[in-house]
């Protein structure tokens, strides 16, 4: 299958988890998507935050089979030249008969692109866990949530907060943090699943972004002080060298990456369908 992922970030955002030794949010994507799949995917990436001259020569938006919108540390009102590209490219996207899936940044462009409108959350950051995620009667049913338990917990980071959604979507999760944790709707030829936290990230990715914004945890409360900090991001470090009581683990839906990526699994394949 051919997927094209979407890379939301500027050249500085990435540069700063390379710099840290870090993968990028984009490289974080085509690993995960490969892993998930049995069939072999021919990933073409492509970065509209830097430049609107998107794809190789001989290449275009019809060839994909499905697109995979990545996270950003934009923020959509701003309404730069970055985001307008995105915004630009997401309605071109639109016109085409595609399967689109949207993460935290993703969701945020694509809801733009169709209609809605995005705004600074009035209840703040929500950063390293979205806790109790709770599925909908809508949620229960669609198969973005096959196999899914109906209240989970994800991984995020985000200021911002869908205030208005497109005309025919439909929320499919929510918690006390944001009504819209997840979202579904078609435009013309194109279906959109997207989703506020990054089932993408792994525990050792989240554990680094903890270490880059620790200074940001501590301005926002998040966390009390660095010491909490250091305990929850050495305990997604080294989850897979701990003990676990699975059972009673609070965070037995992050460490097991085959429920914590679902949505993304279910989606790879509906694509054959």
């Amino acid at each position: 299958m051919n997927i094209l992922i979407v890379d939301g970030n500027e050249k500085e955002a990435s540069s700063r988890y390379i710099d840290m030794n870090m993968h990028t949010q984009y490289e974080v994507y085509e690993n995960v998507l490969n892993s998930l799949s049995l069939d072999d995917l021919n990933i073409q990436t492509i970065h509209p935050a830097i430049s609107n001259n998107n794809l190789p020569q001989g290449i275009n938006l019809d060839d994909f089979d499905g697109v995979a919108w990545t996270g950003s540390s934009l923020n959509i009102y701003d309404m730069t030249t970055s985001i307008i590209n995105q915004i630009e490219l997401a309605k071109e996207l639109f016109t085409k008969k595609n399967k689109i899936f949207g993460s935290c940044w993703g969701l945020q462009v694509l809801v733009t692109a169709a209609g809605g409108k995005i705004r600074k959350n009035p209840k703040g950051l929500e950063a390293v866990v979205a806790n109790d995620i709770t599925l909908n009667k809508e949620g229960l049913d669609h198969p973005m949530y096959k196999g899914k338990d109906s209240v989970f917990n994800a991984f995020c980071w985000h200021y911002d907060d869908t205030e208005t959604l497109p005309s025919n979507a439909k929320i499919l999760a929510s918690n006390n943090k944001s009504e819209v944790q997840s979202v579904i709707f078609d435009i013309n030829d194109s279906n959109i699943w997207a989703v506020q936290y990054h089932p993408e990230f792994d525990p050792e990715w989240i554990a680094g972004l903890m270490k880059q914004r620790e200074d940001i945890l501590l301005k926002e409360g998040d966390f009390n002080e660095k010491k909490c900090i250091d305990e929850e991001m050495n305990y997604f470090l080294n989850y897979k060298n701990l003990n676990h009581k699975i059972n009673k683990d609070k965070y037995k839906d992050l460490i097991n990456i085959k429920t914590h990526t679902l949505e993304l699994s279910n989606w790879i394949n509906n694509l054959k369908n």
